[in-house]
């Protein structure tokens, strides 16, 4: 196993960072996010430079831009459909006071509200009004302790210190021999990744962030959603570019077979649900796959099968308070990250991560496991500690973004790519079959 606890080093003559003074005003925080965002993205340009070297390639310069970083991360508040905001949020999602701190919720997804609701013993209809009325009497321990059990999403909000993330943000693994490995080469006319098949079975932000930075690079990345429970529309708006979507059943025995039919010609495999739950599906991952993962929580034990998303993994490790802009006198209300760094980071070194074993294939071929979680991004930001937050904030220019139609999306993080190679396709309309 070897254990990556930071990105490697990019090379300065290679890599140009971007002018990180405008990219804090872009992204102002009590904590490094500039710092954060660049150097996530500087990673996977290094490990895309990497790969060109070992696949007999020449490295090419990349010069990093502060706005094209800020609306990359910022996406969702970019995103418009017929020229208008998009709220991604739901009603009941957010910060609640309890009788003795904050809670933090996420119910975007339908059946997360019905959770949520049941675990407070309210009907599915309540408002947030009504929400907020039934946790004020409660203390947030207990809010938290009653949502876990029904698969609702409610942590309480605490102060730096109390939950400590694992250490480190990705982990990669040999699985297998290398002998057993093989895999039959195939021919790579187009990007750097051209021929390579991604199978995405990774829902919100980190993971299609990662999934769609492969499609950047060439790579034939086949999104699947269950037909019963596909993703927000909205939300694939916004991190599908690039890729191809289906529905299968992966709990139905012939939905079952259609993935296995997929990861037997897939190179890699891209999973964002808790740990275990490939495996719980009985699916039959190749030797030779390079299956990367990404989860909320990482190592920790008591923690590791719940599941989480940014908001929460900012309430949980402190962060949420150390964005408190509350005044002397007020009771400190929580805050919140001016983008969703660590879902967006953890994107990028997903996706680096994944870049390196494809470029450990091409001499060794071998099998790698890599995981890489919010929480571990999360450690990372937290280390990294320093007041940068300013009062002045930049608006970001229109080269930030994009319009098809009556959408309107942010560009590539890289400055090198003027757009994705195509839009985000409808859910679920393209064959499930590789190209």
């Amino acid at each position: 196993m070897t254990r990556f606890e930071s990105p490697a080093q990019h090379d300065d003559r290679l890599v140009r960072l971007p002018d990180m003074a405008r990219l804090r005003l872009l992204l102002p925080s009590n904590l490094d996010v500039a710092g954060l965002a660049s150097r996530s993205v500087a990673d996977f340009v290094g490990a895309i430079n990497d790969y060109f070297v070992a696949a007999g390639s020449p490295p090419r310069r990349w010069s990093l831009d502060a706005d094209r970083i800020a609306g990359a991360y910022g996406s969702d508040r970019l995103l418009r459909q017929n020229g208008q905001p998009v709220q991604m949020f739901a009603e009941l999602s957010g910060f609640f006071p309890t009788r003795d701190g904050w809670i933090r919720t996420h119910a975007n997804y339908p059946h997360h509200r019905r959770r949520l609701c049941l675990a407070m013993g309210l009907d599915d209809t309540a408002t947030a009004a009504d929400f907020a009325a039934k946790v004020s009497g409660l203390d947030a321990t207990d809010v938290e302790e009653a949502a876990w059990p029904v698969g609702a999403l409610a942590v309480r909000v605490r102060e730096p210190g109390e939950w400590t993330p694992p250490e480190g943000v990705v982990v990669s693994d040999h699985l297998v021999d290398r002998r057993e490995a093989t895999r039959q080469p195939r021919d790579r006319p187009g990007g750097p990744l051209s021929g390579i098949r991604v199978l995405d079975l990774t829902r919100v932000i980190a993971g299609p962030v990662a999934t769609r930075s492969l499609a950047l690079l060439g790579a034939d990345v086949l999104r699947v959603d269950p037909p019963a429970m596909p993703e927000i529309a909205v939300q694939h708006i916004d991190t599908g570019q690039g890729k191809r979507s289906t529905f299968i059943d992966g709990k139905a025995s012939s939905g079952r077979a259609r993935l296995d039919a997929l990861l037997a010609e897939a190179d890699v495999l891209v999973s964002g649900y808790r740990p275990g739950a490939i495996e719980a599906l009985g699916l039959t991952v190749p030797p030779g796959l390079v299956h990367a993962t990404v989860n909320a929580w990482g190592a920790e034990e008591s923690w590791r099968d719940r599941r989480g998303f940014d908001s929460l993994v900012q309430a949980v490790t402190g962060i949420s308070m150390i964005e408190s802009r509350s005044t002397a006198g007020e009771r400190p209300a929580p805050g919140a990250l001016p983008v969703q760094a660590l879902d967006h980071s953890a994107g990028y070194r997903l996706a680096a991560a994944v870049v390196r074993a494809l470029t450990r294939q091409i001499e060794h071929p071998s099998g790698h496991r890599i995981s890489v979680s919010l929480a571990g991004v999360a450690a990372e930001l937290l280390e990294a500690r320093q007041g940068v937050r300013t009062t002045e904030g930049a608006a970001l220019t229109n080269t930030a973004v994009v319009t098809h139609g009556d959408v309107t999306t942010a560009r590539p993080a890289l400055a090198e790519f003027a757009d994705y190679a195509s839009i985000a396709h409808p859910l679920g309309t393209d064959s499930p079959t590789w190209v």
